[in-house]
């Protein structure tokens, strides 16, 4: 896989503020707020980040589900003393359980540069998805 030359304001920024110290802490908590404020997508975020600081893809994706369950839990946590209807919770839960386990057995068995791939094409339908009525 190729390596992305960084630029010279990265180089600078990288000197001035070692990433792991600061940027990763940043991105986070931006990941944070959004798995809290749309229920989901801080990995969106995450995942950029621990490569933009490094990190090899396959560590980055495994990384970015280890850090966005405890996000994850303390958003259901809120909602759920919100009123989430138990009904619709369950199967839900169920759905995404069981496509966690295949997505993570999956993982290992492709190339880095497919998962960097499904991952950018997963963004680019969200954000269609999105801009459609």
């Amino acid at each position: 896989m190729k390596t992305r030359k960084k630029s010279k304001f990265f180089s600078i920024l990288h000197k001035l503020f070692p990433v792991k110290k600061l940027f990763l802490p940043l991105a986070g908590t931006l990941a944070g707020a959004v798995n809290g404020l749309f229920g989901g997508g801080g990995g969106m975020i995450v995942l950029p980040a621990l490569e933009r600081a490094g990190c090899p893809v396959r560590s980055a994706h495994a990384t970015a589900l280890a850090v966005i369950l405890p996000a994850t839990l303390v958003s259901a946590l809120v909602y759920l003393f919100c009123g989430v209807p138990f009904g619709t919770l369950l199967p839900v839960l169920l759905g995404t359980s069981a496509g966690g386990l295949w997505g993570a057995a999956l993982l290992p068995r492709l190339r880095e540069e497919t998962l960097s791939f499904l991952f950018a094409l997963l963004m680019l339908l969200a954000g269609v998805r999105m801009l459609l009525p």
